[in-house]
């Protein structure tokens, strides 16, 4: 069996990738990276390019991004968080749309999941969603 493959959410990019951001989560995405089990999706993607300064910065950015498996929006997955947005409004949990859309892909896949947003740990209360936490 290979290693783990874990999905980084923009968050955790985003402290990875500022001049000023963390080292630890710089050297938690560069191992991940070296050892290729980082993988993407394509609203990830649109999170992080949108971010971006400018024309070389979205370009350099695009190229990293481009060469990581990306992981696919199938109809199953659509079905997952159809599902689990609605249990965790049952469970008093209103968390953002894409934040649930990105949980969902992790435990359609069975990535970890590599994070600093406190939405995530949140609902892995209430869901067997694996995380990694920055913050």
């Amino acid at each position: 069996m290979g290693a783990e493959r874990v999905l980084i959410d923009s968050s955790a990019w985003i402290l990875a990738l500022r001049p000023d951001g963390s080292a630890a989560a710089r050297d938690e995405v560069d191992g991940l990276l070296a050892t290729s089990r980082a993988a993407t999706t394509g609203i990830i993607m649109l999170e992080l390019l949108s971010g971006t300064r400018s024309e070389r910065e979205y370009r350099e950015l695009k190229e990293e991004l481009a060469v990581l498996p990306q992981l696919e929006l199938r109809p199953t997955l659509w079905t997952r968080a159809f599902h689990l947005g609605y249990q965790l409004r049952r469970a008093g949990l209103t968390l953002p749309t894409v934040d649930v859309l990105i949980a969902a892909l992790a435990l359609e896949y069975g990535c970890l999941l590599l994070h600093a947003d406190r939405h995530f740990e949140l609902l892995a209360q209430h869901h067997p969603l694996r995380t990694k936490s920055l913050q």
